[in-house]
């Protein structure tokens, strides 16, 4: 019932930035409540992270501490979008990138991005 689109992935080089985002549509007939827009990552081998979350309502924001001061998420809730800016980046950070939007109906994941930083 709710599609999320994501783009920006790619490949930068460390200290490089790049930009993600995520579009959430809905089928026809399905009313959209967001509680909660995030980021997950997982790299190769390990289990999928947290990176950020924001509310819809409020806005309020939380980081992972790997990408703390790096890492921007943001959204504009009239497109039922979220961006997740990322400065700095490091190897570490190569990984694929998944969004997520929870509601009333539970969640629902994006097909995920990849992000390869490497020199």
């Amino acid at each position: 019932q709710v599609q999320l689109v994501e783009s920006g992935g790619g490949l930068a080089q460390p200290g490089g930035s790049l930009r993600l985002s995520c579009a959430a549509s809905v089928v026809s007939g399905f009313t959209l409540t967001i509680y909660t827009m995030n980021w997950y990552r997982q790299a190769p081998g390990k289990e999928r992270e947290l990176v950020a979350a924001i509310t819809s309502a409020g806005g309020s924001t939380n980081y992972a501490d790997s990408v703390k001061g790096r890492f921007t998420i943001s959204t504009d809730n009239a497109k039922n979008t979220v961006y997740l800016q990322m400065n700095s980046l490091k190897p570490e950070d190569t990984a694929v990138y998944y969004c997520r939007v929870t509601g009333p109906y539970g969640g629902y994941w994006g097909q995920g991005t990849q992000v390869t930083v490497s020199s």
